[in-house]
């Protein structure tokens, strides 16, 4: 039998490479059994800004059901948003429909998985233009955030009241809710596939024996991650060295700025450049005219810098000019 599932998630997995990223909101599982209630958690704070609240939610695999803790997750571009995946009752089976990045939030079967994520739409913030702005009474932030605000009119009016914490849309006990007009017209707008790190998170709750239902009856060990997700493996790479790059342009400005000014403070430094020009020149030794003119090799002397005396050496005629000055 495990073997038969098996076979069956590796031929949705290849499918699901096969489904462009604009349709990505397509089925992909189908089981006649329903996924338990959504348990009850506290959400952590957000770490930082641009990250977004991706809801936790069962999904299945080769040993039955298992939680996918909900976490805080970097959007993939700004003026994106998050639509959490959900169950759907159809023609007698449960149908999971996948999650995916849009501008707009889409059908995610009236679930109420809180946190923004009220039943229809999203109440939990919002872009404007480059940066995204909480909503601070149904979200939780951390300290030090400016881009803060408060809307409950929003809260009230996409809330669909779910006390029983069901999981899935349709069929019976289900949530009756069918998609706005909103949500048809955002699930045919291009869609972004889960992250990097989004997959990986879902891999490893996948493979926690601790998730699965079977093993924790409904009660998740970790039903929300404690840190948000850092895109690992090639998102990670690709992110950070974005970030990396503008900061080396800034520490490569700064030593620029630093070798500038030792050339500008430490004078001596740049005068022995016009110091070396005579003994560049020796062709200049046989002309007495260019060499009873050493305005260049007179500002050694006043440095008093031991530079100064090997080019007075080889020149005994540049000894009694400063003789001559009264030295």
């Amino acid at each position: 039998m495990k073997i038969f599932r098996s076979a069956r998630l590796l031929l949705l997995a290849f499918l699901m490479s096969l489904v462009p990223a604009s349709s990505f909101a397509g089925v992909f599982i189908s089981i006649n059994i329903a996924p338990p209630v959504l348990p009850v958690y506290v959400q952590p704070p957000c770490p930082t800004d641009g990250y977004m609240w991706t809801p936790g939610y069962w999904a299945y695999g080769d040993d039955g059901y298992y939680w996918v803790p909900g976490a805080w997750v970097p959007a993939p571009q700004p003026g994106y948003l998050w639509t959490p995946p959900y169950w759907g009752w159809e023609n007698g089976v449960y149908l999971f429909h996948g999650g995916y990045w849009g501008t707009h939030v889409g059908y995610y079967g009236g679930v109420n998985y809180g946190f923004g994520f009220m039943g229809v739409g999203f109440a939990g913030g919002e872009w404007r233009g480059g940066s995204f702005f909480y909503n601070t009474a149904i979200v939780h932030v951390g300290g030090g955030f400016h881009n803060t605000y408060v809307n409950e009119t929003i809260i009230h009016n996409t809330t669909i009241i779910n006390n029983n914490h069901v999981a899935y849309a349709g069929g019976p006990g289900g949530i009756q809710h069918q998609p706005t007009p909103e949500e048809r017209t955002a699930m045919n707008e291009h869609h972004i596939a889960p992250t990097a790190a989004q997959q990986q998170h879902i891999s490893a709750a996948a493979h926690d024996p601790q998730q699965r239902f079977n093993a924790n009856h409904g009660h998740p060990a970790t039903v929300a991650a404690a840190r948000p997700m850092t895109a690992p493996a090639h998102a990670q790479q690709a992110a950070r060295p974005a970030q990396q790059a503008a900061r080396p342009a800034q520490q490569a400005a700064r030593p620029a700025a630093q070798q500038a000014r030792p050339e500008n403070r430490s004078t001596p430094q740049a005068r022995p450049e016009t110091q070396a020009r005579p003994e560049s020149r020796p062709a200049q030794e046989s002309r007495p005219a260019q060499q009873s003119h050493p305005a260049a090799q007179s500002r050694p002397a006043q440095q008093s810098h031991p530079a100064a005396q090997p080019h007075s050496a080889p020149k005994p005629q540049k000894e009694e000019k400063p003789k001559g000055r009264g030295r």
